[in-house]
């Protein structure tokens, strides 16, 4: 009797652990769900509690995978309002479902906001991640009175509309995350567009960002033709109460769904049981021709070509400077304007993702032959097309005003038809006479050709060899004669040479005074072309640094692009970071000098010099020292100035070097101070090191240099990333708050690192430094044997490429 009663005594006292341990299904009006209880569908699929993100010490509440990819996020309750401690409950009453700060107060932080009384209200977690609140003797979907599926954050879940409910006004729409430590509303907003022809688009605050192209059957216009697949379906509803897109699983087993990045980028992924990970199944920004407008209007956007935009036939650039010098934006414009009544006509282009469809006018049952008989009565309307490619083609879709956002041409793609003037109509059929003309005549066609060509190549050879009469007259630097250059580097011989890169060789030469300089050839066919050229002497000629090189003068003649500089005789900083030559620095006294060297000639380009520039191309090959291993920044063929106080530009060509490039810039084309903050905290890692960023390896893990560090940072184990000979003869310390000062500047976020007045003072004081985030371009990598191999042989200077589009993975 008395060991029952010990027994019973024991479970009484186990029974309030087990009570707060257990998992809900329901949740009812007489309960509350504190920090560290939870919601459990059915199914074990999904669970609903109290979370902190990331290294995030706030409170939310939301739904994450359970079965697969346990903690991933899917959706946020009190996004925009969080709890600073432990103590908040959720609970339920008759008409809503209410996050409270504590049980002993009635401050509301979240809440569903029904204004339906619900008799016996349960609040549910379904296998799908949907939460509902619903009447518990009512069953069914039309009798939720709410559901989390109608308030997205940055997930979209298969089941949920992506669109808008035209009766009630309720939209559906995905919003960034500020970050992965705050699921508070970011920049970035996906949505439904409803002027014209229905579209999803992606919104940067008031500006659009990227779009889908308007929905033609069975894709969204430019997407890929969906193959026959066991994963899931698209769904695109277009009724009179309700518009949106939907994704719908045929097989319950996957998991799949769409999210959208703190940095705007829209991925859909899919989970892979095997190797236990989510990979990207699509992505709405796939290159820099997904980005919105990239051509500008009557402008196509082709990646496979070289420049990507191209007019449209019978177009020209609308501001050709800016259009030679690859700013595209402003687009295109008629060669003649059109003539209403009188002959206008179409050309058809085949392959085309779609253009914007706000200012447009859509007929879902008209054919291809109305459509273009509607057009051509109406004088404002630019372009036609069919809406549905399925089932012999149907509907029609007029465009007005200007055609933006065209990107072709793929197998992927409709057609458009584009309204001309009949005189460019006729332009066509006489060129196609000529055209055969010549070809029955095939001596004057040889002629012909052969006169072209060399008037091309003399027109060319005078444009690479001069610069225009201003241009000279602004440049403050002596131009010297090929004829000397050649006699200073022995006729440029390989003996001279000293190294080369993708630009072309460099030599050492003496002049006939005796002094040594270094020159730069650029080859013919190499990646800095003219307008780099121009820009690089342009540049350096108006700076004055210790810690930047020196540009002696230009060379210019017989087709020759040759830049003469100061003579570094201790070469390039890139020949000591490898795995045993760190030890010719001498001692961390000189390696710190290098690294604060760097640092004031870069806070200079920032702040200091008559011109804020952006070198946007450092890295240890553009780092040279001289006699006394001071160093000096080079190579300014990519930098880019700002007047005023400009810190921050987009491009359209995406240049650099692999490994020293933010997430910002390789993703988005945004490059500011802040993106050679960037490069200088990855400098700093791989002269700490002795390692280069692109090719590390670790025994331990697949993790570039920069993962190895954060790594090593977050464990203590700081003297695990240092080089042996920099480790001997330094004081750790020093060495320790350097690395931290180069994890600070390559934080994933432009926001969160420091500006290089900021890294200055780190670099020449003992103040105490904050802890860095996690840094950009912080992933896994897969290798394959062969990767092994190439990462395993020495780096020459070819090493680090330049890139004009990049297509992230």
């Amino acid at each position: 009797m008395k060991h029952t009663t010990s027994i019973l005594l024991f479970t009484i006292l186990l029974l309030p652990i087990f009570i707060s341990s257990t998992s809900l299904n329901v949740l009812r009006i007489n309960q509350t769900l504190k920090d560290g209880d939870t919601l459990v569908s059915a199914n074990n699929e999904f669970e609903l509690g109290f979370f902190s993100p990331g290294s995030s010490m706030n409170r939310y509440v939301g739904i994450w995978f359970k079965k697969v990819s346990y903690g991933t996020i899917v959706w946020v309750a009190n996004r925009a309002a969080p709890l600073n401690n432990t103590s908040g409950i959720l609970r339920i009453d008759n008409k809503a479902i209410s996050l409270f700060s504590n049980a002993a107060t009635n401050t509301i932080l979240w809440s569903s906001n029904s204004s339906r009384f619900v008799k016996n209200p349960v609040a549910e977690l379904l296998d799908s991640g949907n939460l509902v609140f619903r009447d518990e003797k009512e069953v069914g979907f039309e009798n939720f009175v709410w559901q989390s599926f109608d308030y997205f954050g940055d997930t979209m879940l298969p089941g949920m509309k992506l669109g808008m409910d035209l009766v009630t006004g309720l939209e559906w729409y995905l919003s960034s995350s500020k970050s992965v430590d705050d699921p508070s509303p970011g920049s970035f907003v996906h949505r439904m567009n409803t002027h014209g022809y229905p579209q999803l688009m992606l919104w940067k605050g008031s500006e659009v960002h990227a779009r889908s192209g308007p929905w033609v059957g069975d894709r969204f216009s430019g997407s890929p033709v969906p193959k026959s697949n066991r994963l899931y379906l698209n769904q695109f509803f277009f009724g009179q109460n309700e518009i949106y897109y939907a994704l719908h699983l045929l097989n319950e087993s996957s998991h799949t769904r769409f999210i959208l990045t703190p940095n705007g980028n829209l991925q859909f992924l899919s989970w892979q049981d095997q190797n236990q990970e989510w990979t990207t199944y699509l992505t709405l920004l796939a290159s820099d021709c997904d980005q919105y407008g990239h051509c500008g209007p009557y402008g196509n956007c082709d990646i496979s070509s070289s420049p990507r935009c191209a007019c449209l036939k019978g177009f020209h650039p609308k501001i050709p400077e800016k259009w030679e010098a690859a700013d595209w934006t402003d687009g295109c414009v008629r060669t003649t304007p059109l003539d209403c009544g009188h002959g206008d006509g179409f050309i058809k282009y085949s392959g085309v993702k779609l253009p914007d469809t706000r200012q447009s006018w859509y007929n879902l049952s008209m054919n291809l032959e109305e459509c273009k008989g509607r057009c051509l009565k109406n004088c404002s309307c630019t372009a036609y097309s069919n809406i549905n490619v399925l089932n012999g083609r149907s509907g029609c879709l007029l465009w007005f005003e200007g055609l933006m956002d065209i990107k072709g041409f793929t197998e992927d793609g409709q057609d458009i038809y584009v309204r001309m003037s009949g005189s460019e109509l006729g332009k066509s059929k006489r060129s196609r006479v000529k055209r055969m003309l010549l070809i029955s005549s095939p001596v004057a066609t040889v002629i012909i050709a052969l006169l072209i060509l060399y008037l091309f190549k003399k027109r060319k050879l005078n444009r690479e060899g001069s610069l225009d009469s201003k241009e000279e007259e602004n440049l403050d630097i002596p131009s010297f004669k090929l004829r000397r250059i050649a006699s200073a580097t022995s006729n440029f011989s390989n003996d001279k040479k000293i190294g080369e890169g993708g630009f072309g060789p460099v030599y050492k030469g003496v002049l006939e005074d005796g002094q040594q300089i270094a020159v730069k050839r650029l080859s013919k066919n190499s990646r800095q072309g003219i307008n780099e050229f121009k820009n690089e002497v342009s540049l350096i000629a108006k700076l004055q640094h210790r810690n930047l090189v020196s540009l002696l003068g230009y060379c210019i003649q017989e087709g020759e692009r040759i830049l003469i500089y100061e003579y570094m005789p201790n070469k390039s900083l890139d020949s000591y970071i490898s795995d045993k030559e760190m030890s010719r620095l001498e001692d961390w006294p000189n390696v710190y000098n290098i690294i604060n060297g760097v640092a004031r000639g870069l806070l200079y380009l920032h702040q200091d010099s008559k011109l804020r520039i952006i070198h946007r191309d450092l890295k240890a090959g553009n780092v040279l020292l001289d006699g006394e291993m001071n160093p000096k920044i080079s190579d300014f063929g990519m930098a880019r100035s700002f007047g005023g106080s400009q810190t921050e530009a987009n491009t359209t060509r995406v240049v650099g070097t692999y490994g020293y490039m933010p997430p910002e810039y390789v993703i988005d084309g945004i490059f500011s101070t802040k993106s050679d903050v960037y490069s200088f905290g990855v400098l700093v890692l791989e002269i700490v090191s002795g390692k280069k960023n692109r090719c590390f390896e670790h025994p331990d893990h697949n993790l570039n240099l920069l993962g190895h560090a954060w790594r090593c940072f977050n464990e203590e184990k700081l003297e695990d990333l240092i080089d042996g000979a920099i480790l001997e003869l330094s004081i750790q310390y020093e060495v320790f708050r350097v690395i931290q000062i180069g994890l600070l500047c390559v934080q994933e976020y432009p926001e969160d690192r420091p500006d290089m007045s900021s890294v200055v003072l780190m670099l020449s004081s003992k103040m105490a430094l904050p802890d860095p985030q996690k840094p950009g371009f912080f992933t896994e990598r897969k290798r394959h044997e062969t990767d092994h191999l190439k990462s395993t042989q020495k780096l020459s200077l070819s090493s680090d490429f330049c890139i004009t589009t990049v297509r992230p993975r």
